[in-house]
Formats: C-alpha cells, sequence, structure tokens
C-alpha cells in the first residue's frame, strides 16, 4: 500500500525504534481487512524489532494494537489510519518502540502518576486536520501510562457506530463510555481536564512571573511573529494563548506561502511554536484572556487578566488573538452544534455520507465546501443572502457543473430545526417575499467569514465598528504601550502572511516604545 518513497521515508524512521514489540491484528474476510494487512504487513517487514501477529479477538474489524513485549499498552487503531491519520501512526510505532517525545518533562511526569483507568475512544475521519492532535495525545498517554488505553476509530468506516452513538462532528472523544470532548485537543487541554487542579496550578504560577518588556497576547501568525522579533532584540518576551496556532490550525491547504509551495495548517502551526521555543520565549497555552488594564501612567506596566484567574504584567502588550468562524446566530445552532451543524467540511463532511447537507455562505469558503461535500453526500444545498455569489468565476462554474448542488441566493437563514438529539431541517425566508421555507436534511456547514476575538478589550482601547482594534501604520493602538496585529485588527486582507508581517512590525515598534521611555 505504500509507494517505494514513503516506504524509504517509513524505513529510516523506524531505524529509531529501539524496544521490541509486536502488533496484533483482528481481521475479517473483507476487502478493508485485507489491505490492513497488507499494510501492516510491509511496515512490520521494515523492522527487524516488529512482529506482526494476525490472531486479534478484537470486535472492530479490521483493527490493530501495539503493544512491548510483556508489556500492557493500549495503543489501538480500528481502521486503516492512512491520510491524516499516518502521520499518527508513524509516531505510535516510534513511541511504542521506545523513541522518547518531545513532550516537556513536567508533562510527561503528571501523565505518568494519573491514578484510575481511563479507556479512551476517539471517532476521526481521514480528511480531518484537526483529529491528528487527539489521536497523538491520547496514543502518547498510553504509552506513558498503563492506566490509560486509547482507541482510534475511523468513522468511516464503522458506521453503525458512528449512527448509534450519534457521532456527528470529528474529533469526537469518549472516556470510559461517556462522552469527554470534541474538536482539537492536545496533551495540554487532555489533562487540563482529568487534572482539575492543573488550572489554578498554572493561574498561580503566572501570577509569580516577573514583568515582560513585551507580552504578546495571542499564538497564531502574528503573534509567533512578534514573539520571535522581540525576542530576537534580547529583551524579555512572553505569549499567552488560548491555544497556539490559532485559526491555522482549522487550514488544511495552505498554497499561498511564500516559497513553501504547499503545507497544512497544523504543521505550520507545529513549525511556529518551535520556531519560538528556540529564543526560550515563555509560552503559556490554554489561556484565555479576559480583560486588558492599561498603565496608569506613562512608562507604568500593563495588566492583562485571563479566564483562568492569572494575571500577567508587561511594559508593552502586542495584541493578536485573531478570528473565529462567524455563526448564524439563529435558534437551534447551539443546541444542534456537532450534533448536525458543523463549520469544518473537511473534517465532518465523511461523516455525513449519503445524506442532505446545507452549505451557509456564498464566498470562496462557501462554494469550496460545497464543491467538496458534492462528492460525499447525497445532496447540498448552498443558501446565500445576497442576490449572488461572491466566490471566485471559477469555484462558480464548477459548482454548477454539480448535479447534486443547488443555489438558493437572497435568502436569509432564521432556524435550525432538530429532533432533539440532531438536525432535521434549515428554516430560510425568502428576503425578496418575506416568505419561510423549510429545507429537510441532516448537516448545516457554517461558512460566513471571521468574527474578531475582541470582545473582552471593548472596553480598554478603540475598536472598530466591526470589533476589529484600531491600529495606525506602526500597529499602534489609541493606548500608548500597546500595539495589536493580525486578523483582529483593521488591516485588510486576513491572511497568514499578511498577519506574520504584521506582527513582525508590531513587536518592532513595541521594542521602538521600550527604548524610547525606558
Amino acid at each position: 500500500m505504500l509507494d517505494a518513497n514513503l516506504k524509504a521515508q517509513l524505513q529510516a524512521y523506524l531505524e529509531k525504534v529501539t524496544q521490541p514489540f509486536e502488533i496484533v491484528a483482528s481481521l475479517d474476510n473483507s476487502t478493508k481487512s485485507s489491505e490492513l494487512k497488507g499494510l501492516l504487513e510491509e511496515i512490520a517487514g521494515l523492522c527487524s524489532k516488529i512482529s506482526l501477529r494476525l490472531d486479534g479477538k478484537d470486535a472492530r474489524t479490521p483493527s490493530f494494537s501495539m503493544q512491548r513485549i510483556g508489556e500492557s499498552m493500549g495503543v489501538t487503531f480500528a481502521g486503516i489510519p492512512l491520510g491524516h491519520e499516518f502521520t499518527s501512526l508513524v509516531l505510535a510505532l516510534l513511541q511504542v518502540g521506545g523513541h522518547p517525545s518531545k513532550l516537556a518533562q513536567d508533562m510527561i511526569e503528571q501523565i505518568k502518576h494519573l491514578d484510575g483507568r481511563y479507556e479512551f475512544e476517539t471517532y476521526y475521519s481521514l480528511s480531518c486536520q484537526n483529529c491528528p492532535d487527539v489521536v497523538q495525545a491520547l496514543n502518547l498517554m498510553a504509552v506513558l501510562n498503563p492506566n490509560v488505553r486509547h482507541v482510534a476509530i475511523d468513522g468511516a468506516l464503522f458506521q453503525d457506530e458512528v449512527e448509534k452513538r450519534q457521532v456527528m462532528s470529528v474529533p469526537m472523544v469518549f472516556l470510559n463510555g461517556e462522552t469527554f470532548g470534541q474538536g482539537r485537543m492536545g496533551v495540554e487541554e487532555i489533562m487540563a481536564k482529568l487534572d482539575t487542579g492543573a488550572a489554578d496550578r498554572a493561574a498561580d504560577k503566572m501570577k509569580e512571573q516577573a514583568p515582560y518588556e513585551v507580552l504578546v497576547v495571542g499564538g497564531g501568525p502574528a503573534g509567533s511573529a512578534a514573539a520571535i522579533y522581540a525576542a530576537r532584540k534580547g529583551i524579555r518576551t512572553g505569549v499567552a494563548a488560548e491555544r497556539f496556532g490559532g485559526q491555522v490550525m482549522d487550514t488544511l491547504s495552505i498554497e499561498n506561502f511564500i516559497s513553501v509551495k504547499e503545507t497544512e495548517g497544523p504543521k505550520l502551526a507545529r513549525a511556529m511554536e518551535e520556531h519560538v521555543r528556540e529564543y526560550g520565549v515563555d509560552i503559556m497555552n490554554l489561556q484565555r484572556a479576559s480583560k486588558l488594564v492599561p498603565a496608569a501612567a506613562e512608562g507604568g506596566l500593563h495588566t492583562v487578566e485571563f479566564e483562568s484567574g492569572g494575571t500577567l504584567q508587561a511594559k508593552t502588550v502586542i495584541l493578536a488573538t485573531g478570528a473565529r468562524w462567524r455563526e448564524m446566530n439563529v435558534p437551534g445552532e447551539q443546541e444542534y452544534r456537532t450534533r448536525g451543524v458543523a463549520y469544518c467540511p473537511h473534517c465532518d463532511g465523511p461523516l455525513f455520507k449519503g445524506k442532505r447537507v446545507a452549505v451557509i455562505g456564498g464566498g470562496n469558503s462557501g462554494v469550496e465546501a460545497a464543491i467538496d461535500l458534492a462528492g460525499i453526500v447525497a445532496e447540498v444545498t448552498l443558501i446565500e443572502f445576497d442576490t449572488k455569489l461572491r466566490a471566485d468565476e471559477v469555484l462558480q462554474k464548477k459548482l454548477h457543473s454539480l448535479p447534486n448542488v443547488k443555489v438558493i441566493m437572497n435568502a436569509l437563514s432564521t432556524e435550525v430545526k432538530g429532533d432533539g438529539s440532531k438536525v432535521t431541517g434549515l428554516v430560510y425566508k425568502d428576503r425578496a417575499t418575506d416568505v419561510l421555507h423549510t429545507i429537510e436534511l441532516e448537516g448545516i456547514f457554517v461558512q460566513i467569514g471571521l468574527l474578531p476575538n475582541t470582545e473582552w478589550l471593548k472596553d480598554s482601547i478603540a475598536l472598530s465598528n466591526r470589533g476589529e482594534i484600531e491600529i495606525d501604520a506602526r500597529g499602534a493602538t489609541n493606548v500608548p504601550g500597546v500595539f495589536a496585529a493580525g486578523d483582529c485588527t483593521t488591516v485588510p486582507y486576513k491572511q497568514i502572511i499578511i498577519s506574520m508581517g504584521e506582527g513582525a512590525k508590531a513587536s518592532l515598534s513595541a521594542f521602538d516604545h521600550i527604548i524610547r521611555n525606558s
């Protein structure tokens, strides 16, 4: 199943395996089991320390588990982990084989000391760029602690389970049979939910931090660039972010990042974080800012408060909190979020195979989503508020060429319908006649742009009528010593490369401010 180039790369990786382990496969007579058997035989043939058994008794077929000889280890894949999950497979092979993780030592110790029994199940799709983070985090935890066991399940291959457990968005994680969480999660987020005292300890640690010369709030492209440019000046720099990578983590394919012909959002986000850490920057993850308290006098310290209860102070602050998916804000949307209402067609599209869905929004994102979904679902209805689509002409031509796509324009979505457990329909109003119509369907994908993450700043600095932070040509806000960059600002054209440039500019401006006011 692996081409010669990929096989050569995998063989080079497997040279890092130091401890013998076995793969135990549970197979049946299906085509998928035959495919998995071929893949596992290829893998076992690449490394003498890996042995393969085909006598597994797992009820899910095809599936396979990995375990060191003589040890109890709970790392299992139900399905064939290719696509985005191939990296998860490679990492699992290495970690079960004794190759050390790059995870911080204090987090490793925290995982090793977890008490109790933790049986995790994660439903993923091979096209989901958010799923590997969750799968890899839980696999690593299972390698580090025998009390943790994890099964990664391809939802498209186990549709009966998906239907029974009403999995309508991935990644979806169950713990000991109960819903644990949905969406992207890393080790830190998972441990914060398991270890309830972790957040308080992190908040206390923040309060003990000495004031920074530059504090960056946000860890996306703008925040990463700002942190690197500040640290290179040799000044004390900190980054506090709700999640490092920001909106980039939800971007499937990036083809306009100059000098890099093609990459993926999560891959770029990991590279950004590694680059920031190279300069010894303090990174504080899982921290959502709640209030900015400007310095009482020129040259004083600004204070940023966080929902965790932590606080940080700094001579200058760079706000780079980015943006999030804009919601419809109609009845039923929140009730059926992850139960039919979705925001990532790449992640959740495969779960709606053969079903009827709607896409809200006629811009590039909406039309691209409709085109992608048309190859998976039975029928796509695209709803556009305006009287014409706003997507590029080439995308519109492709859209109109698809036989299972219907476009409704001049329409306002007014309500999401459901039966209490899942979406059953969408109500929209014809703006020309004010007549309400109901579409029967099973899924709704919202693609109507971005909303800046600035609500917490409305009493602190000047915002535009769209909620964007108003900045000048140097990235300065109306508060001396407070700068801003990226998608949360009034700078036009929300692009990764523009955000990075703006982050660098804001950082240089902050450095100049420090010099002139020291």
